[in-house]
């Protein structure tokens, strides 16, 4: 079989879907031998990708995303590879492809967070983005051979907005990062470049709407009332229109915003910090507070959504939607140490749960079920 990934948002400009569709990539080279594989990438990040495997090869498919381009042309190219299936990782799968293919639907956000917010666009703009939303997605849900999601939690909300076989839908959870790489920087220069100084907590993420950083921000002023340590807040993540608005807003020098930071650096930045928070209202898997934990941080997050059954009993959960909630469980680890080491402890065990190998095992089984 010819099975062709769409891989345009391969690499860290991708972000979470970037780190799924590169190790869903990297583990299918290491345990399949038998199929075929074409890897359709951009011109940004066709050097992100070298194949490793002779079964492995890369196509140019040089169209943004969520563009016309990208609905005209892309079948056209996928056809001229002789693909028998494609899978496309996220709900951007053109509406003039009529071949079979998997799709991979991580959330259902744009859906759960339509709001003006969310978007630089204008009105007319915006109103016109979220109607092809709505077209591609549900397109993309009716025509799938099969739909993968990242949690129970994303099956569930699927099953609700649309009517579809519960059968259609596969449940393979995302994989935890790997051990933590030696450190080959002192984290004392690394700390000075940022301007960051300790004792500090670290958010790691981008700074869309559903991700609460201002209630975050807000939790953060409050903790800063009660608590007798002198306490820094960072939040790493590229910088953005999102983030820049933020930024705007924050007159505190306790508040830290790094830009984009590589991993080597990050290393030093999540195994310094006293605590990782997650306050999101919305998650389709929840993988930033995983990485946190591969690194040995204490993790206080959001009840929201899927994090429960992701997350399980390895950190503090807060009410997002209440600021005061939120400083409240922070507070409680930072003094609590016993309570902190056993969430470390905890968070080691949780990881263990999840495998990048497990799901690229169960994305093949899917596609051979197929033909």
């Amino acid at each position: 079989m010819r099975i062709g990934i769409d891989a345009r948002f391969l690499g860290p400009k991708g972000k979470g879907l970037g780190r799924y569709t590169q190790k869903l990539i990297e583990n299918l080279e290491k345990i399949d031998e038998q199929n075929e594989y074409v890897i359709f990438l951009r011109r940004e990040n066709w050097d992100e990708y070298e194949p490793k495997s002779p079964k492995f090869q890369k196509a140019l498919a040089d169209w943004r995303w969520y563009s016309l381009a990208e609905q005209i042309k892309m079948p056209a190219n996928i056809f001229r590879q002789k693909i028998d299936l494609m899978h496309f990782p996220h709900f951007n799968v053109p509406i003039l492809y009529f071949r079979p293919f998997v799709v991979t639907i991580h959330d259902l956000i744009l859906r759960h967070f339509p709001t003006r917010r969310a978007s630089t666009l204008g009105p007319l703009k915006y109103w016109a983005k979220n109607l092809a939303y709505k077209i591609v997605i549900w397109l993309a849900i009716k025509r799938a051979k099969m739909i993968i999601v990242p949690s129970h939690y994303v099956e569930s909300d699927i099953l609700k907005n649309f009517k579809i076989s519960e059968e259609k839908i596969i449940v393979t959870y995302e994989g935890a990062p790997p051990v933590v790489r030696p450190a080959i920087l002192k984290a004392g220069n690394i700390l000075h470049k940022y301007g960051i100084k300790k004792p500090y907590l670290i958010y790691v993420g981008n700074a869309y709407p559903h991700k609460n950083l201002e209630r975050l921000i807000e939790a953060f002023e409050i903790l800063g009332k009660k608590s007798k340590r002198d306490l820094q807040l960072v939040l790493v993540g590229e910088e953005d229109y999102f983030y820049r608005r933020l930024k705007q807003s924050v007159k505190s020098e306790k508040i830290i915003f790094t830009g984009f930071v590589q991993d080597n650096e990050l290393d030093l930045l999540y195994r310094d910090a006293e605590l990782y928070i997650f306050p999101s209202l919305c998650e389709g898997f929840g993988l930033p507070p995983l990485e946190a934990m591969v690194h040995g941080v204490p993790v206080v997050s959001s009840d929201a959504t899927c994090l429960p059954e992701i997350l399980g009993k390895a950190v503090i959960y807060f009410d997002a939607a209440r600021s005061q909630n939120m400083a409240d469980k922070i507070n409680r680890v930072l003094i609590d140490k016993d309570l902190a080491a056993r969430l470390i402890l905890a968070g080691y065990l949780q990881i263990k749960k999840y495998s990048w190998q497990k799901m690229a095992e169960e994305t093949r089984e899917i596609y051979g079920k197929l033909f």
